[in-house]
């Protein structure tokens, strides 16, 4: 069923919504208009149209962990409370042993995907990050390694010397089989050099997700809104991820991420707004005609707010985790971790239907309502 805007929907937002129901590609003047319209509920009912289409009434989830093997890194960007420098208190570098203890003392037999990433340790060979993934697939042959950003992937490249092709066969040849989203922050140059993003710039962190989906790795992307980019900004950064995917057709999954305040004693002004959360949500959505899937990432929005997503475009309520670290390092007030009974309580409690996948979005169980027929 084709829901049309509300009668009080100013020209502009009826002329948008014309497009939507056509299904044509939204622009960037659009995508800006729609940041700056305060009719949030037409914006929540054109995005619930698209994903409709596109996914029906299924929600998707997974049973993972999030492993992080070091948490010292060389980059110093402005928003992370995650990285240590080698020498400060709470550093760490884990062994591949040291992890798999870590792994056996938390894992049950349902998790499907190890979601890892870390910092940038130039103290340590790209042979680290090598042996790490080898020890967890030798110990875990079952469970898909989804590992390191395209920032991690660069930052190999150079303490390497190896091109990412090179980089990439090699981790494939150690377990790998998809990369993380994280490192893309916002793709302008403007915001990465006020922001101290010393990491993968914006061509190259595209180069290195291009490469992957031209090697047949399937990858994700995210985008870390709400600090010192504008509206436009945000909107640019999805068409430039729109326009590799057009290219590529290699993204799974685009998660908007929630900029987190570095204390976790930060009042409600240092947050993203729900209003704003959700916006970014329905408008990912929009923008994105050619991904399948918008993630609402509760570690970063809260659950609840993460139910209003799956009817503002949201189609994946992520997954299990266990203990996430980088955003409640930089002061989220969210669980570390939901078990796989609270995500489809969360799921059914939107009125969706939850579907336990795969990292690739092959469907291991779909949760149908159960009859109320006695």
């Amino acid at each position: 069923m084709i829901l049309t805007p509300t009668r009080h929907a100013d020209p502009r937002m009826a002329e948008i919504a014309d497009k939507v129901e056509r299904g044509e590609r939204l622009t960037l003047e659009d995508g800006v208009y729609l940041y700056q319209s305060d009719d949030i509920l037409t914006l929540g009912q054109l995005a619930n149209l698209v994903n409709m289409r596109k996914n029906g009434n299924k929600v998707y989830f997974i049973e993972n962990m999030s492993l992080y093997f070091t948490n010292v890194c060389e980059a110093h960007c402005a928003f992370c409370s995650f990285r240590r420098d080698a020498d400060a208190e709470g550093a760490y570098t884990l062994s591949g042993e040291e992890m798999i203890a870590y792994v056996d003392q938390h894992i049950h037999p349902e998790v499907r995907e190890f979601h890892i990433v870390g910092g940038h340790n130039p103290n340590v060979p790209f042979q680290y990050y090598v042996d790490s993934l080898k020890a967890l697939k030798e110990r875990y042959p079952q469970v898909t390694l989804k590992a390191y950003t395209a920032a991690e992937i660069d930052f190999f490249t150079r303490i390497s010397g190896l091109s990412i092709k090179e980089v990439l066969t090699t981790l494939v040849d150690a377990g790998l089989e998809s990369l993380t989203g994280g490192g893309a922050e916002i793709l302008s140059d403007e915001y990465r050099k006020k922001m101290r993003v010393d990491k993968a710039g914006v061509d190259r962190y595209l180069e290195v997700h291009r490469t992957a989906h031209q090697l047949g790795i399937k990858t994700h992307t995210t985008m870390l809104y709400g600090s010192i980019e504008s509206h436009e900004d945000r909107i640019r950064h999805l068409i430039k991820v729109r326009e590799l995917q057009d290219e590529t057709n290699g993204f799974l999954v685009f998660i908007p991420l929630s900029m987190q305040p570095k204390s976790p004693k930060a009042g409600i002004k240092r947050r993203n707004s729900a209003y704003e959360d959700l916006k970014t949500i329905a408008i990912s959505r929009l923008m994105l005609d050619n991904i399948q899937h918008i993630k609402a990432y509760f570690i970063n929005i809260g659950t609840q707010l993460t139910q209003m997503a799956l009817t503002f475009g949201a189609s994946d309520a992520h997954g299990t985790i266990v203990k996430e670290r980088i955003s409640h390092a930089a002061g989220a007030l969210t669980p570390e971790g939901l078990t796989r009974d609270e995500l489809i309580w969360l799921i059914q409690g939107a009125g969706r239907i939850p579907v336990e996948r795969d990292t690739f979005y092959n469907e291991i169980k779909v949760y149908e309502p159960k009859s109320n027929k006695k």
